[in-house]
């Protein structure tokens, strides 16, 4: 057994960079949409309106792949001071799409893995 408290492991893919730009600058490029078009295209995403925002630390956007199936998935990015004057920019793309949920509740003691009888 570990005596260390485990970290929550965040679900999808985390990217994680040290940026020399201040939190004020990296938001601007990253919420105005005249300067988010240049490294993020409008078309890449789902709605260009973002899905949840809090100023000058965290902006979530709905994304959609442009190509078959179009799945959905939803990316984060969050922002803290990095203490030498830049930023640390943290990215977290999820995988959102709903036709990749199960269907119907699950049983509690249900551990995901089927069962075959043999006859």
């Amino acid at each position: 057994m570990n005596d260390r408290t485990s970290e929550r492991q965040a679900p999808g893919l985390v990217q994680e960079y040290d940026l020399d730009a201040p939190p004020e600058k990296v938001w601007r490029a990253i919420s105005l949409p005249a300067f988010r078009e240049r490294w993020l295209p409008g078309d890449r995403l789902a709605d260009a309106a973002p899905l949840a925002t809090v100023p000058g630390e965290e902006i979530r956007y709905r994304m959609r792949d442009d190509d078959p199936p179009y799945l959905e998935s939803s990316v984060a990015f969050r922002l803290t001071p990095n203490g030498h004057g830049g930023t640390r920019l943290r990215i977290v793309h999820e995988l959102t799409d709903a036709r990749l949920r199960p269907a119907g509740p699950r049983a509690l003691n249900d551990n995901g893995h089927a069962l075959l009888s043999a006859a």
